[in-house]
């Protein structure tokens, strides 16, 4: 039997990069997925493609940043695959770099009403169903920074600490009911869209930040977010784990 043959998951921010990765690995290891983005046809490309590779996905549009989509998208697994099990509340987005005392307010809003907000409506309809389904694992995806700061990120960083603590207080109220909470911090991850935005002096320099000399792989995390949400992690909850290369270690 498949690790999580039987199970019920919804991956946020499904559509691509790090959330695409999640959904397959965890089709591939049994579980019946949703697959939720803003882009439905981003969600429905990922739905196909595992359904093509034999597994079991449904692509589902949701924002993040609205509560009644985080309702609608628990609803959608419950009423299709009878039950919800697992979520990795991933979605998330960033801003155009700028200082403290030139922030835009809208941009402000706008960041952590996903990156905060949006986690925050996922676990509310999520707990509810994984509790009526005898339990249950969550994932949140916070960052690196999500420990560390960076210059002109003010959003982002406090949004993803933020995150953290919201994780924790997660696992502190529902962890004795059978639903585990933990929180990944991925440090900088090798995508098309961090390639094409850097020079190549850039890239380089972003890669010796890391003890590991590169970057991060969307595989590396999901290998990390597939582990907090099987059974083998049965005693870790309230927890923030850095899958981050030693970016954070200087």
């Amino acid at each position: 039997m498949s690790e999580f043959e039987g199970k019920v998951a919804v991956v946020t921010g499904g559509g691509s990069g790090i959330g695409e990765a999640i959904a397959k690995e965890l089709a591939a290891a049994g579980a019946k997925v949703v697959v939720t983005d803003i882009k439905l046809d981003a969600a429905e490309r990922v739905a196909t493609s595992i359904t093509e590779a034999g597994g079991t996905a449904s692509a589902f549009e949701a924002n993040s940043a609205i509560a009644a989509d985080n309702e609608r998208m628990v609803a959608f697994a419950v009423d299709t695959y009878g039950a919800l099990h697992l979520a990795v509340n991933n979605a998330g987005i960033g801003a155009a770099p700028q200082p403290i005392g030139e922030y835009d307010v809208a941009a402000w809003d706008r960041v952590r009403s996903v990156d905060l907000d949006g986690v925050f409506y996922g676990l509310r309809y999520e707990i509810p169903a994984m509790l009526a389904a005898g339990g249950g694992a969550i994932v949140n995806m916070s960052s690196v920074l999500g420990s560390v700061g960076i210059a002109q990120n003010a959003a982002y960083v406090a949004s993803k600490h933020a995150l953290v603590g919201l994780t924790k207080v997660a696992a502190l109220e529902y962890t004795a009911q059978g639903v585990r909470t933990n929180a990944v911090g991925p440090g900088f991850i090798d995508t098309p869209l961090v390639r094409s935005s850097l020079s190549a002096e850039a890239l380089s320099a972003l890669e010796s930040e890391h003890a590991a000399g590169r970057l991060g792989t969307d595989a590396e995390v999901a290998a990390l977010v597939l582990f907090l949400l099987s059974d083998k992690a049965s005693f870790i909850s309230g927890s923030y784990h850095l899958v981050d290369g030693g970016y954070s270690a200087h």
